[in-house]
Formats: structure tokens, sequence, C-alpha cells
């Protein structure tokens, strides 16, 4: 019996080291419940899927050349492969350029621009910062979107004439995340968001950083409360009912744990909705994605996937380009969701899917 029991206790000790050392602990309780909830859930009919890059051209404090040669190669390869599929309504793959204002080049700027102007992409907004104030945080933002706007014809105003965005916090640190307070410095970063235009947000899922949210495979309004992590909890986004006042729609990635590709055989690996070299698409992870269920509360039969990446880092264009990564990803999403089965596939820029949130929310 003793050697049951302690045998028991070595089980549980390293159970919980292996969630504390992938920060697990903060997300795993969320993501068991979720089992409990989808067994209701009405077939999935429409698949909105979204790229969401943390688009760095000067990342590894690059100079201007590199930046912009590594810039003209995205943008000579990108088209060729992505006019090569369509989804259900004929459209092509959209990239969605999270361009981080601290590496704003105005040529750049405008080659992003063609292939937005040519239906292959968008642009919202990018930051990494540290030890910053709310003063000049809501100086930095509004100057930025000025720019996108007035210089490069890119965001959009909405109906009281305001020019409105997509926001992903660089090292995953929105409103002061991380425990010891680095890469953000502003307990009150969503109401500064929300003063300068941002109505949504793509930063989730950050696992397997401690800046991840209990909630998790959500559409949901976070509420500034004052404190670090005030994403931490929020509302739930359902159907006939659209209240964005003082909030941020949350558009979260999925986010679960992958049985078929295990470490060392035992311990499951992270899906954390991460395009890379080291994660490149699979029909595997297709179909995790779709499991998890982003979904409107009310409406499950209208699912998003919302992946992201850091596109331009060396590896991951290899993996893009030269090893197919592109053209497996979008053949997997087709083969299973163009208009096969009853599913319907739509290729979405980050903004037209919180458009379509948006109108689902309004009935």
């Amino acid at each position: 019996m003793q050697l049951i029991f302690y045998s028991a206790i070595l089980i549980v000790l390293f159970v919980f080291l292996v969630l504390k050392s992938r920060n697990m602990d903060l997300w795993i309780i969320s993501y068991i419940r979720s089992y409990f909830d989808k067994s209701e859930m009405d077939p999935v009919v429409n698949v909105y899927f979204c790229l969401a890059d943390h688009f760095e051209p000067y990342f590894s404090r690059a100079d201007k050349r590199v930046a912009n040669n590594r810039v003209d190669v995205w943008c000579d390869r990108y088209p060729k492969v992505a006019n090569l599929h369509t989804d259900s309504n004929g459209n092509h793959p959209k990239h969605t350029y999270f361009y981080p204002e601290e590496e704003y080049d105005e040529d750049i700027l405008n080659k992003i621009k063609k292939l937005c102007d040519a239906g292959l992409g968008d642009v919202e907004i990018h930051l990494h910062h540290d030890n910053d104030t709310a003063e000049n945080l809501e100086y930095t933002l509004n100057k930025f979107k000025n720019i996108l706007y007035d210089k490069h014809g890119l965001l959009r105003k909405n109906e009281n004439g305001n020019i409105v965005y997509g926001f992903i916090h660089g090292n995953w640190a929105l409103d002061n995340s991380r425990p010891d307070g680095k890469w953000c410095g502003i307990d009150n970063e969503l109401d500064v968001l929300i003063k300068t235009g941002c109505v949504f947000d793509m930063t989730m899922p950050s696992a397997p950083s401690n800046t991840q949210t209990k909630i998790i495979n959500s559409i949901y309004y976070a509420r500034e409360d004052g404190l670090p992590k005030s994403h931490n909890t929020g509302k739930l986004a359902k159907t006939g009912s659209w209240v964005q006042d003082d909030e941020i729609l949350m558009i979260q990635g999925p986010l679960c744990l992958n049985w078929k590709n295990r470490k060392f055989g035992i311990i499951p690996r992270i899906e954390s909705a991460e395009l890379s070299y080291d994660a490149p698409p699979s029909n595997t992870r297709v179909n995790l994605w779709e499991k998890c269920r982003v979904s409107v509360l009310g409406d499950s039969r209208n699912i998003f996937i919302k992946l992201h990446t850091h596109g331009l880092e060396e590896q991951n264009v290899r993996m893009f380009f030269d090893d197919n990564g592109f053209d497996t990803l979008w053949t997997a999403l087709e083969r299973k969701f163009k208009d096969n089965n009853g599913y319907h596939l739509h290729y979405v820029t980050a903004w037209e899917m919180y458009e379509k949130i948006k109108s689902i929310c309004k009935g």
C-alpha cells in the first residue's frame, strides 16, 4: 500500500511540475471544462480563417537594406502561392500584417499596400514597448494610426469619422500582463487602446507564456479594471447582443493539447495556433483548430480560426515558401472545408473577421 501511495504522490508531483513548467496551470481548468461545454453545439457550416502576422522586417536589429530585402522577397513570393488557392467564395488567402509601430518604414508600408490593393491582405497595428506610460502610449498609437491612414491609405474610419484598428501586443504582454512587468508597464492599457480607436485584439493565445489568459478558445469583451491583465476575464460575445462602448473585443485563436504529438511519447504538446518552422501546418492541426470551436455564444455553426506567425523570420520564410508551408496549409483547409460535407470556407482579413463577428452578434 505504501508503494502505491508514494507512486501516486510522485505522479501528482510530476503532473504538477509539467503544468507549471509550461504555465499550463493558467488555463488547463478552462481546457478541461470546455470538453463538457461543446456537447450540444450545432454542426459547423462556415469556417472563417485568418492568419495574423507579427510582421517585423527589422527583427534581429536588421538594417534598412536587409529589412527591405526581406519584404521584397515576401511580396514577390506570396502572390504566386496565394493565387493558386481560393475559398468557397473564390477569394484568395488573405494575410493580415500587424505592423510594429517602432519599425515604421515608408517604403515597406508602400510595398505591403500593393498586396492589400490586390486583395491579398490588410494592415493592423502591432507594438513592442517597455516601461511605458499611458500618456506616451496614447501619443504613439494616435500618431501611428494617422500615418497609416493619411500617408498610406490603410486602416479605416468608423461611422463617427474616427480611425479604428485591430491590435496585437508585442511579447504577448498586453495590459502589463507579465508578472515581472516587462515589455509594457501600463496597467490601464486597455483604456488607452480604446481611447485611440482600437476595437479588437488578437494577441491571444500566448501559451506557453505566463501572459496567457484563463479564458481560452473564446470571443469575448475585455474591460479595463485598472490592474494588470484585465483581459484575463471577460463577457462572452453572444448573438443578439452587441455592446462595445468601453470594451475591446478579444478574438482568440485555438489553444488545446495535441495528443498525437507527444514529448518523450508521453507529454502532449501545446497547440497554440502558431505557424512556424517548428510548428508547420498539417491535417492533424487543422482538425484540432476546428475542435476548439471558437465561436460566438449562441451561434456555433460559424467558427473562427485565427492563427499567428512571425512571417519574416528566416526559418519561417523557408517553411512557408521553400517547404511549401503555405500550400500545405491552404490545401488542408480547402480539402476539409471548401464546400465539402456541408462546410464553407472563407479566407478573411483580421478586420473582416471582426466585422463578421459583429454582424453575428447584432443578429
